[in-house]
């Protein structure tokens, strides 16, 4: 396993310990949003990495997306899951920013809530919340 699937993989098993939402990984979104909502983490962009040469290493600074979807009958219901649900994850975030020595950091950055109308359903509200993990491979970007 490439040290980058086990980090992602990591941090799904540490977001997925959070009650409340379905938790999926680069799935598709389900035609209905389950009642404590749906989070969707997505393997994201590693972009450039930096290279040291002592000793030979590509660091990454990898974007994870999560989306959140939150469904519920008022706005204040939804801004209220929506709120808990992005407390749980930075509490989550913030008690293992390592992933167990996996990574170097992770950390949450703000997400921009989006409100979604539904004709003849609930409202929604959404957001991609980039999750940036920092780590560091030996010089090859498959590995």
């Amino acid at each position: 396993m490439s040290k980058r699937e086990e980090i992602l993989g990591a941090l799904f098993t540490l977001l997925a310990a959070i009650a409340g939402p379905r938790w999926l990984r680069n799935d598709t979104l389900p035609e209905r949003v389950p009642a404590g909502g749906i989070c969707i983490l997505r393997d994201g962009d590693p972009g450039e990495p930096d290279v040291l040469l002592s000793p030979p290493e590509y660091v990454y600074e990898h974007r994870a997306e999560l989306e959140i979807i939150i469904e519920a009958a008022t706005p204040q219901a939804r801004d209220a899951a929506f709120d808990g649900l992005l407390i749980s994850i930075g509490a989550a975030i913030a008690a293992d920013r390592t992933l167990g020595g996996r990574c170097d950091w992770i950390e949450a950055e703000a997400p921009a809530p989006l409100d979604i109308a539904v004709e003849g359903a609930p409202g929604l509200k959404a957001a991609s919340l980039p999750i940036v993990l920092n780590y560091g491979v030996p010089l090859d970007p498959l590995s």
